[in-house]
C-alpha cells in the first residue's frame, strides 16, 4: 500500500486508534441482536449498546468510547431493501465508526477531532480527504422546541467559512431517542462529490440543506444536551453527552476513490466473487441494471453471514423472516444470472475469509454458516418452483377481467413456500396484474402477530420502575449457589407495578431482597420457587426473574401477615424443584457437547428450556436424527453421568476462559469476568445456572422427542431423574399391554404384527372406497342427471359420498363415460357442501373453465372455490343449497358456452 493511499481495513484501525490516543476506552463491537432490548429489531447505529449509559441506566468504568459495529437496516421503519444493489449507497449491513462522551467532552473536541481525522494528510495518519470538498450543517432551531445551535456554528468557523455552514431544520439536525427522554441538535458533515464545495450556503436552493445529490453525508456529530418532556418543553441536561457515527463504506468510497461503495475493499471482492461463480469476467464493469445482481449477492452474503453468527437463522417470523427475505433476494437475483445451483454460502464463506480478523465471531461459527446457508438455499430451490406452479393456478384461476392480485393470496404463498413478496409482484406485473405488496406485507406481519412469536420486531420494553429500583438500591447478591436457605432484608415492594412500603394478605407482590437464595430466570433455567417467612409473616413465591441486571424480583402472594419494607426474613427455595432443575441444566449441558461430537461443530445452541420436570434443547441441524444418532448422543450423556465426575467452576477473565475453549451462546452478552462451568470430561461452557455437584447426580437420562421448530433448527425435549425413570416404566407397562394384546413373545415382533394389521385396514379402506365409487357413478352416462346444452353433454347429480378421493375418482369415471363433456357433483362432508367440477380435455378451457364454473356454483352454497380448467373444487357450510347449484349447472355451461 502506497503511503498515500489506505484501504477500508486501514481506516477502521485508524480511526480506533486516533481516539484510543485521545483517552477512548475501545469497545467491540454488539451483536446484531440488541442485548436486553426486545423493543428493537436490529442494532441500526453505533449508540445502540451505550443506550442505557445515555439515560443514566447503566453506568461504565469510562465516560469516553469509541466503536466499529456491525449494524444492519432492513425491516421495520428501514424497509428499503429493493433499493439495495440498484443505488451506490444503499445497504443491508454496514459498519459504524463512532465515538461517544458520557458527561464527558462536548461539542468543541467533537467537532475538533472529527475533522482532524477526516482531512489531516495520509501520512500522519489522517484519511487525507480535501479539506475544500467539505461543509457542515447545524441546527436551524426550526421545527423544534429548542433554541438554534449557534454555538457549534461558531465552533466551525474555526475550520470553514461562514458560507459553507448550513443552517437546517429538526428534520435533519435534531435527534431524539423516543417520544420524551435525551435528545439534541446535531451537526452533519458533508462531502462534495463533484469537486469542491462552493460558497453557496446562502443561496436558496443549493447546498445539503436542500438534499441535493451533490452531496454525500459522511459523519454525523450528535450533541444530546436537552431532555424533552411529555408537555413538549425542554430542559437541560446537567451532564450533555456525544454520540457521533460515520459509516465505513461512506468514507471508504471517498478515501478509496470510487464512486460506489461496492467499489471498495469492502465489497469488491465479494462482487468479483459472484461474477466468477456465474462465469462472467470480474473486470468488466456493466451498467447498473448489469451490475445490481452481482452487487445485490455481496451485500446479501454480508449481511447474512454476520446475522446468522450472531445466533439469527432463516425462518417465517421477528429477526428471522428478515434474513429469509435477505436469502432468497439474493439466490433469485443469482438464478436472474446463470447460477442455477446453490452457490451463496460460497459468498458467504468469502465474507468470512475478508472479515474474520475483525470479527471473530465469524471464524468461529464458520461451519454453522456454511451449512445454515446451503440448506436454506436447497429448500428455497425446491419450493421455488412449487410455489411458481401455485402462483400460476391461483392467477389463472382469477375472475376475467380482474386487474390486481388479492394480496392475502401472496401472502398465502409466502405461508406455505416462503414464495418472496416481492417476486410474486415482479411475475403479477408481467401478467398484467398489479400487487398491493405493502397490504400483502401487513397480512404477512397481521398472522405472524396471531401465531405465538412476535411479529416483525420486538417485545414489551422492560418497566421504568425496575430500573429505578436499579438506581437506587445495591445489587442484589445472589447466594443461591452456596444454599437454598439464607437470610435477608426487603429492601423493595412493588404491588400492581408500584413502589409501596408494605403489603396485605393475598395481595401479589414482587419483592426484592439484599441477599437471597432464590435463582432468576436466565439462560434458558427457570426462576426458583419457594416461601419468604418471618414472625407471623408468610409469603408464597412463584416465580423469580430479574428484569434489569442486578435487581432480582420475586413475584409471590401474601399468604399471612404483613410485609413491610426493611423486614428480616427467612428466605427458603423449593429445594427438591432446585435439585431437579440442577440435574437438567448438567444434563443439558453433557446433551450440548454429545451432539456436537456427534453430528459436528456447527451444532450451537439455539435455546433451551431448564426446568423441573424437563428440559429442552433447541440446536442447529438441518437433518431428523437417525435412531442410530440419537442412540450414540444418548449414549454419550449416560456414559459420562456414570463416571460420576466431579464438576468444576471457576470465575476467570473472558479470554482466559476462551483459550480453554469454554462454549459461548450466541447474541449473549459476556463481561470481563465469566464463570466457567466444567461437567464431565470435556463439556465446558460459560453459564451462570446452578448445577450438580457430580455427573453421577443427574441419574438416569433418555431422550423423549427430536423435531424441526424452524428451518435449520432441531428440538431435543429429554427427562433426567424421577422423571425419566417415571416416563421410562410407562413406556414399559405400554409396550407390556400392546405384547399381550397382540400375543407377542417379546417388544421386538411388535413392530411388524402392527404393520400387518395396518396393512390389512388399509386393503377394507380401499374396498370401502371402491364400494363408495360405484355407488357414486351408479345409473351410468345415460341416465336423468345427463343433460345436453348445445354440443356438449352435461351430468350434475348430488351424490352420496363423504371423503374427497371417492369424489374425485367418480368424478373421474363419470368423466370417462360421458367421452365430452362436463361433470358436476355436489357431496355433502362433515356438515359442508362439496362441490366438484370435471371437464373432459376437448371442452376444458376451449368451451368451459372448470374453476371459474366451480367459483359461480360456490355462491349457492355461500362458499368459494376454484381450480385448473378441467378440475376444480368448491365448498361451503350451506348444505341446503347443493340442489340448487346442481340445478344451476347446465344454465351456467351455457353461460360458458355463450361466452366463448
Amino acid at each position: 500500500m502506497s503511503p498515500t493511499t489506505i484501504d477500508a481495513r486501514e481506516i477502521r484501525r485508524r480511526f480506533l486508534a486516533f481516539f484510543e490516543q485521545r483517552g477512548h476506552t475501545i469497545v467491540p463491537s454488539s451483536s446484531l441482536v440488541p442485548h436486553d432490548d426486545p423493543t428493537l429489531l436490529f442494532v441500526n447505529a453505533g449508540m445502540v449498546q451505550f443506550k442505557d449509559v445515555f439515560t443514566g441506566r447503566d453506568k461504565r468504568p469510562y465516560s469516553r468510547a469509541a466503536s466499529v459495529q456491525r449494524c444492519l437496516r432492513a425491516g421495520g421503519k428501514h424497509n428499503d431493501l429493493d433499493n439495495v444493489g440498484f443505488t451506490p449507497r444503499h445497504h443491508t449491513l454496514f459498519e459504524m465508526l463512532g465515538n461517544f462522551s458520557f458527561g464527558d467532552y462536548f461539542k468543541s473536541e467533537a467537532i475538533e477531532w472529527a475533522w482532524q481525522l477526516l482531512t489531516s494528510p495520509v501520512a500522519d495518519d489522517g484519511l487525507g480527504i480535501d479539506p475544500d470538498r467539505l461543509c457542515a450543517t447545524v441546527f436551524s432551531g426550526e421545527g423544534e422546541n429548542a433554541p438554534p445551535d449557534d454555538e457549534a456554528f461558531e465552533l466551525w468557523t474555526r475550520f470553514l467559512p461562514p458560507e459553507r455552514i448550513y443552517r437546517c431544520s429538526a428534520k435533519d439536525n435534531f435527534w431524539m431517542m423516543g417520544d420524551t427522554g435525551p435528545c439534541g441538535p446535531c451537526s452533519e458533515i458533508h462531502l462534495r462529490l463533484d469537486g469542491r464545495a462552493p460558497p453557496d450556503a446562502g443561496n436558496p436552493g443549493k447546498g445539503p440543506a436542500f438534499e441535493e445529490d451533490r452531496y454525500m453525508e459522511l459523519w454525523n456529530l450528535v450533541f444530546m444536551q436537552y431532555e424533552k418532556h411529555a408537555d413538549g418543553s425542554m430542559t437541560k441536561l446537567p451532564r450533555p453527552s456525544v454520540d457521533t457515527g460515520a459509516g465505513l463504506e461512506r468514507l471508504a468510497a471517498v478515501v478509496e476513490g470510487v464512486s460506489s461503495n461496492f467499489e471498495t475493499s469492502l465489497l469488491a471482492p465479494l462482487v468479483a466473487l459472484a461474477k466468477e461463480l456465474a462465469g462472467r469476467d470480474p473486470s468488466v464493469v456493466g451498467g447498473a441494471a448489469a451490475e445490481a445482481p452481482f452487487r445485490v449477492i455481496a451485500d446479501h452474503a454480508r449481511a447474512t453471514a454476520f446475522l446468522v453468527a450472531d445466533g439469527v437463522f432463516p425462518d417465517r417470523m421477528g429477526r428471522s423472516y428478515v434474513l429469509r427475505r435477505i436469502m432468497r433476494r439474493a439466490i433469485r437475483h443469482g438464478t436472474e444470472v446463470g447460477l442455477h445451483e446453490p452457490f451463496f454460502h460460497v459468498v458467504c464463506a468469502k465474507v468470512v475469509e475478508m472479515f474474520g480478523d475483525v470479527y471473530p465471531e465469524l471464524v468461529e461459527r464458520a461451519a454453522t454458516i456454511e451449512r445454515v446457508v446451503r440448506t436454506e438455499e436447497e429448500a428455497f430451490r425446491r419450493t421455488l418452483d412449487r410455489g411458481l406452479a401455485r402462483l400460476d393456478a391461483a392467477i389463472e384461476a382469477l375472475p376475467p377481467g380482474t386487474t390486481a392480485f388479492p394480496p392475502e393470496a401472496a401472502a398465502d404463498l409466502y405461508d406455505t413456500f416462503g414464495f418472496p413478496l416481492d417476486l410474486t409482484g415482479v411475475i403479477c406485473r408481467e401478467r398484467g396484474l398489479e400487487l398491493d405488496e405493502a397490504a400483502a406485507e401487513a397480512e404477512v406481519r397481521r398472522r405472524q402477530r396471531a401465531g405465538a412469536q412476535a411479529g416483525l420486531g420486538a417485545g414489551e420494553k422492560v418497566a421504568d420502575v425496575y430500573f429505578e429500583l436499579k438506581d437506587r438500591l445495591p445489587p442484589t447478591t445472589f447466594t443461591g449457589y452456596e444454599r437454598v436457605e439464607d437470610t435477608g432484608e426487603i429492601v423493595a415492594i412493588l404491588r400492581d407495578g408500584r413502589p409501596v412500603d408494605a403489603a396485605e394478605p393475598e395481595d401479589a407482590v414482587e419483592i426484592v431482597l439484599d441477599r437471597t437464595p432464590f435463582y432468576a430466570e436466565s439462560g434458558g433455567q427457570v426462576g426458583d420457587t419457594g416461601r419468604l417467612v418471618a414472625a407471623g409473616m408468610a409469603i408464597r413465591i412463584e416465580d423469580t426473574t430479574r428484569p434489569v441486571a442486578g435487581i432480582v424480583v420475586h413475584h409471590g402472594v401474601v399468604e399471612a401477615g404483613r410485609p413491610e419494607v426493611g423486614m428480616q426474613v427467612r428466605a427458603s427455595v423449593d429445594a427438591d424443584r432446585r435439585a431437579a432443575i440442577r440435574r437438567a441444566h448438567s444434563a443439558t449441558h453433557l446433551l450440548h457437547h454429545a451432539l456436537r461430537e456427534e453430528l459436528g461443530a456447527h451444532v450451537v445452541q439455539k435455546g433451551s428450556l431448564v426446568a423441573p420436570d424437563r428440559l429442552r434443547f433447541d440446536f442447529s441441524h438441518g437433518e431428523v436424527l437417525t435412531r442410530e444418532q440419537r442412540r450414540a448422543i444418548e449414549a454419550r450423556v449416560v456414559a459420562e453421568v456414570l463416571e460420576n465426575l466431579p464438576t468444576k467452576v471457576e470465575v476467570t477473565g473472558i479470554e482466559d476462559a476462551k483459550a480453554k475453549g469454554a462454549m459461548m451462546l450466541f447474541g449473549e452478552k459476556y463481561g470481563e469476568k465469566v464463570r466457567v462451568v466444567r461437567i464431565g470430561r470435556e463439556s465446558i461452557e460459560l453459564c451462570g445456572g446452578t448445577h450438580v455437584d457430580r455427573t453421577g447426580d443427574i441419574g438416569p437420562f433418555v431422550i423423549q422427542s427430536e423435531t424441526s421448530v424452524a428451518q435449520g433448527v432441531r428440538r431435543i425435549e429429554a427427562l433426567t431423574g424421577r422423571a425419566a425413570l417415571a416416563w421410562t416404566q410407562e413406556l414399559s407397562d405400554v409396550v407390556r399391554d400392546l405384547s399381550a394384546a397382540f400375543r407377542v413373545r417379546a417388544p421386538s415382533e411388535l413392530p411388524p404384527r402392527i404393520e400387518r394389521l395396518m396393512e390389512d385396514l388399509r386393503g377394507k379402506d380401499r374396498e370401502i372406497a371402491d364400494l363408495k365409487r360405484r355407488l357414486a357413478t351408479a345409473g351410468g352416462s345415460d341416465g336423468p342427471a345427463v343433460r345436453t346444452v348445445g354440443d356438449i353433454r352435461v351430468l350434475a347429480q348430488i351424490v352420496p359420498v363423504d371423503d374427497p378421493k371417492a369424489l374425485r375418482a367418480a368424478a373421474d369415471e363419470l368423466r370417462n363415460r360421458i367421452g365430452s363433456g362436463v361433470v358436476v357433483l355436489g357431496a355433502e362432508a362433515g356438515g359442508k357442501a362439496t362441490l366438484l367440477v370435471a371437464a373432459t380435455r376437448d371442452v376444458a378451457g376451449s368451451k368451459v373453465h372448470a374453476g371459474k364454473l366451480v367459483a359461480k356454483l360456490a355462491s349457492y352454497v355461500d362458499g368459494r372455490g376454484g381450480g385448473r380448467p378441467d378440475l376444480a373444487q368448491a365448498g361451503g357450510p350451506k348444505v341446503a343449497g347443493l340442489p340448487a347449484a346442481i340445478e344451476a349447472a347446465p344454465a351456467l355451461v351455457a353461460e360458458a358456452v355463450g361466452a366463448s
